[in-house]
């Protein structure tokens, strides 16, 4: 599946919320990301529309199993790339950063290969 960056941070940011707060409103993500509320009601409608999210008449938003897969998936780069730079010796504010502007672009192969060298150092 080829998704938009940003619907991916998007993804990722809810499930962080949730795994931290419990549950999730499009306010928690416009103050976690930085960004406005309008702007965040506009991705919120696009994922909804698109099967990643559903949101309840109270505005709490849950990931769909499709949408949790992706958040899933590009959280776990995080983390894993996250760990790796910092033990090549990256600050962790900085490894946490680097982490953020490649996990969508790398490849399988490379992550998969990144992941594996980690676990076996």
């Amino acid at each position: 599946m080829n998704l938009h960056e940003s619907a991916e941070d998007y993804l990722e940011t809810i499930l962080i919320l949730r795994e931290r707060n419990g549950q999730v409103r499009s306010i928690d993500i416009a103050t976690e990301m930085n960004y406005s509320k309008p702007s965040i009601s506009v991705a919120m409608k696009k994922l909804r529309e698109n099967g990643y999210i559903l949101m309840d008449s109270d505005g709490f938003i849950t990931l769909t199993d499709s949408g949790y897969q992706i958040a899933s998936n590009i959280y776990d780069r995080h983390k894993v790339l996250t760990a790796f730079f910092i033990s090549l010796g990256v600050n962790e504010k900085t490894a946490a950063e680097d982490a953020c502007k490649i996990e969508h672009d790398l490849s399988e192969e490379t992550f998969e290969k990144i992941r594996k060298h980690a676990m076996t150092h």
